[in-house]
């Protein structure tokens, strides 16, 4: 082991012993049940009571607290946990002190966004934008996503689910030029979100509905491969001006786990011009049937 790796893991220890004993610190014996008791000096519960309560031996715990280099398991960490009463962002922080693969608990999947985020999807017409969870849920969308997906139903209520709509349309109706070359990516994808989820009642429902409706989401599906969200061009087809080669970037959303926006930016110059066109012409539709109030007279609060 280099200097380096010695002083990083020597480092963590030392943290990890600070955080621990401020993590005590901070429970009482009534938050878990105990009598106080006499003589009681130390702030918080004692090693010995966190370890008795954790389930683990007082000198494990003890070597634990005092960062010296003991290995420590899941299980071990997360009963640690509890009775510390760590909250998530504590337990992960408590995972990569200890130098442990972190895997967060399955939490149940949003399904709306607050108006901050609508706004800021909103804001980036004409670039479509929206707001999925990791199973494709479509959360939130602005005008120009719409136009992208569903040309011929702008307005209307979108679809529950991108992945059940890309995968039960006719394939001529299909907005995806290279279908056969994007729609594997999409499942890979939810395959790598599905990890999380294996077993949860939702999700298998999802999959098994899904693979009953279409023939090729089930071959994919059963092909098991794995991905992850990433930057990826794509291009499709619009009935109105053509093809339209869109980069999709997805980011994470801040408080809301297992979900992304993903933002299609024109790939050229020409796209550039033909998503302008496609704002230009909603806009247009939009004061045509909503005419402004004609003005009659005036008045000094015009002034």
């Amino acid at each position: 082991m280099g200097t380096t790796t010695r002083g990083t893991a020597q480092r963590r220890r030392t943290e990890l012993a600070a955080f621990l004993r401020s993590r005590r610190a901070r429970v009482t014996p009534a938050d878990v049940g105990m009598p106080p008791g006499l003589r009681r000096r130390t702030p918080g519960l004692r090693r010995e009571e966190v370890a008795q309560l954790s389930g683990v031996g007082v000198t494990w715990y003890t070597w634990l607290e005092q960062g010296r280099p003991i290995n420590a398991s899941p299980q071990v960490l997360d009963a640690v946990a509890r009775t510390l009463r760590l909250d998530a962002p504590e337990r992960e922080h408590l995972y990569h002190l200890a130098e442990v693969p972190y895997s967060p608990a399955p939490e149940a999947l949003a399904q709306s966004v607050g108006p901050e985020i609508q706004g800021i999807i909103d804001a980036l017409d004409p670039r479509p934008a929206v707001v999925y969870n990791s199973r494709y849920d479509v959360l939130a969308a602005n005008c120009a996503y719409r136009e992208l997906f569903y040309p011929d139903r702008p307005s209307a209520g979108l679809p529950r689910n991108a992945m059940w709509t890309l995968f039960t349309v006719d394939e001529r109706d299909c907005p995806l030029v290279f279908r056969d070359q994007e729609l594997p990516v999409m499942v890979a994808t939810l395959r790598a979100a599905y990890g999380l989820h294996a077993g949860e009642p939702a999700w298998e429902d999802f999959i098994r509905r899904l693979s009953a409706a279409s023939p090729l989401f089930a071959r994919l599906w059963a092909s098991g491969d794995v991905a992850q969200p990433g930057r990826r061009v794509k291009v499709f087809r619009h009935v109105d001006v053509g093809e339209l080669r869109m980069t999709s970037l997805s980011l994470s959303v801040n408080g809301m786990p297992e979900c992304r926006i993903v933002v299609y930016t024109p790939d050229d110059e020409e796209t550039a011009r033909r998503t302008a066109l496609l704002r230009e012409r909603r806009e247009s539709v939009w004061a045509t049937k909503n005419p402004a109030p004609e003005r009659t007279g005036s008045s000094t609060t015009d002034l």
